[in-house]
């Protein structure tokens, strides 16, 4: 019986990313894995971004597959492009990032070597001159597999980013990005790791998140409350998984992510009424869930208070938001 090498599919959703774009592609182009499709959604461009695109395709046709559609937003490009996968593992790649050469066979092989559901290598931040800005490593001090039964504190401890994770295929039946939201991965790959029995990892710092400097800085606003939804759906799935006992581990996912993530995007929200209004929005999250300020001032991610290990101006900025002193917090603002 021949044994039929497992092909990965790579997901690039892409908009207006013309300056970018190239390298992006040179850098899945040329993985070392050969058994791998890299599906590229062009969703809705008004940009040179087609032109790369169909370049790439016509030097790369054995690896490129190019779509186009009209602009329906990231989840929308990630979804169509994962109804045109034909892989036995998935991963998505944004169109103005870029990977080492052997992420994907780094990233299969421990797929395989473990029965892994899932793998996750470490994030390194850089600049437009490939300078690295930031290491993000994404699980220290645990080993090389995971088996969450015995480990789910990893569930709350979690970077919830899709594009430094290869998926098995079977993760997605059924499921799909949340169209029309922001924070959309923070929606769906918790639930993904939920139907997951094991996870494995490696330290490389595979993936590489550019800084951009021409990016128009994010107006933050109201639309940060997709977080404390998408936490809400998170909730709903985790009662039906079975790790449903595991409480601590919730109430611990509802802090980092509902509160502590919550309150730094809060922090970036200059229009005065919205500040307010999201900030009693989060002050209802926390009643209704029952959270204790004693459990977030405790929260520890990896093993260390993870309050503790913020810079200082964060560090106020939080504790006068738990201690109710919003419009001292405005005048941090």
């Amino acid at each position: 019986m021949i044994n039929v090498p497992s092909k990965v599919s790579i997901i690039v959703p892409v908009y207006n990313v013309e300056n970018y774009l190239a390298t992006c592609l040179n850098s899945l182009v040329h993985q070392s894995l050969q058994n791998i499709e890299i599906i590229v959604v062009n969703d809705g461009s008004t940009d040179q971004s087609e032109e790369i695109i169909q370049n790439f395709a016509r030097e790369y046709p054995e690896k490129i597959k190019a779509f186009t559609k009209e602009n329906g937003g990231l989840s929308d490009a990630r979804n169509f492009g994962l109804d045109h996968t034909t892989g036995d593992y998935i991963g998505f790649v944004d169109s103005d990032d870029y990977v080492t050469e052997t992420m994907f066979e780094d990233m299969l092989f421990l797929a395989e070597k473990h029965q892994a559901n899932m793998v996750i290598c470490n994030i390194q931040k850089v600049d437009q001159n490939g300078k690295i800005t930031q290491k993000l490593t994404q699980i220290p001090n645990m080993s090389e597999s995971i088996c969450l039964e015995e480990n789910f504190s990893v569930f709350a401890d979690l970077s919830y980013f899709a594009c430094n994770k290869l998926f098995k295929r079977d993760l997605f039946t059924g499921k799909r990005f949340k169209k029309g939201v922001h924070f959309e991965d923070i929606q769906l790959i918790p639930q993904l790791l939920l139907d997951c029995t094991h996870i494995a990892q490696t330290q490389n710092f595979h993936y590489q998140y550019l800084e951009r400097t021409d990016s128009i800085t994010k107006t933050h606003t109201e639309k940060g409350l997709d977080i404390l939804k998408a936490v809400a759906d998170v909730e709903h799935a985790f009662e039906r998984s079975v790790y449903s006992n595991k409480r601590k581990e919730l109430k611990n996912f509802q802090i980092f992510e509902g509160v502590y993530s919550f309150l730094a995007y809060l922090a970036f929200v200059k229009e005065e009424k919205v500040f307010y209004e999201m900030a009693d929005q989060l002050s209802v999250f926390i009643k209704k869930r029952e959270i204790k300020i004693q459990d977030i001032l405790n929260y520890s991610r990896f093993g260390k208070n993870y309050l503790l290990s913020l810079p200082v101006k964060k560090k106020i900025f939080y504790l006068l938001f738990f201690a109710g002193q919003k419009k001292l917090i405005r005048k941090l603002i």
